[in-house]
């Protein structure tokens, strides 16, 4: 926009650089962030906040050798059911690439099917699947049906994730495998999963810490004491005590698992950038 005087020529306005407008942009939102706790302070009663989320004499009772047992039962469901993901999600990924029609079709449906419907439903189906197929039972239970529960649902998002990594694997190596008379298969295993999963070790890692997230929904299956998991530990505590004291702390007992797992996906991340620098 100009303005003009008599007898004067047009005076533009200067137009802030871009590093102005950055900082700028920067300084209001430390200014809301600032409002925010602000009245935070202000209006929250820390004393009722304090009794309703961390009383001391529950933290205490929640804080016992059950709940070292139920992180435990969170980590051995996580852990199974990644490792049936893994499993299950390399073979989809490879019919996906296959030259075989059927093979895609087939890992196509089930992709879309596990992505699709809720972990909820699929481990209450599993959980029910005696009732129609009588005598049917899963190894040492319920780890077993919820590891091959929450593996299905967790490969159908694996096999697109190694999928990708497959496909950036540059195809001379193939070629390079195949023309020294190495089969097509061997080629596969030795040369291009090998690097596949090393460019996908990062986003197979983010999904570890949403399966462990994800383990929160075995109480659906009517867990015994000795089984109980991290949620399912903390609901059943605030129901006794009518406070949500025991599931905050029980809720906190998963950074555990989370933190280093986060911190090691940066840093695999951070490797793998300068890496392709």
């Amino acid at each position: 926009m100009s303005t003009t005087t008599a007898g004067s020529a047009p005076v533009r306005k200067k137009k802030l650089s871009p590093r102005k407008k950055a900082q700028r942009i920067r300084i209001a939102q430390y200014g809301l962030l600032g409002v925010a706790l602000l009245l935070v302070v202000l209006f929250a009663d820390g004393q009722q906040i304090q009794r309703a989320f961390f009383r001391p004499d529950l933290i205490a009772a929640t804080v016992s050798p059950k709940l070292a047992q139920a992180l435990l039962n969170t980590i051995i469901y996580t852990t199974g059911a990644f490792i049936f993901g893994l499993l299950l999600g390399t073979v989809l990924a490879l019919m996906k690439l296959s030259q075989v029609g059927p093979y895609r079709w087939l890992a196509t449906i089930y992709t879309e099917f596990f992505r699709g419907v809720p972990a909820i439903i699929v481990l209450l189906a599993f959980g029910l699947i005696a009732l129609g197929f009588p005598g049917l039972k899963f190894p040492l239970e319920p780890y077993g049906t919820v590891w091959t529960a929450l593996g299905m649902v967790s490969a159908a998002y694996m096999s697109e994730t190694i999928r990708a990594g497959i496909e950036a694997v540059p195809k001379g190596q193939l070629e390079a495998a195949r023309s020294l008379g190495m089969p097509a298969g061997m080629a596969m295993q030795r040369i291009i999963l090998p690097q596949a999963f090393r460019i996908v070790t990062p986003p197979l890692t983010n999904e570890l810490v949403l399966l462990t997230k994800d383990s929160s929904l075995v109480y659906v299956l009517g867990l015994t004491a000795e089984t109980f998991e991290l949620t399912k530990y903390g609901r059943d505590l605030t129901n006794t005590y009518s406070n949500i004291t025991p599931l905050v702390v029980a809720g906190l007992t998963y950074l555990v698992i989370t933190l280093p797992l986060t911190y090691l996906v940066r840093r695999m991340e951070t490797r793998q950038r300068k890496a392709t620098r």
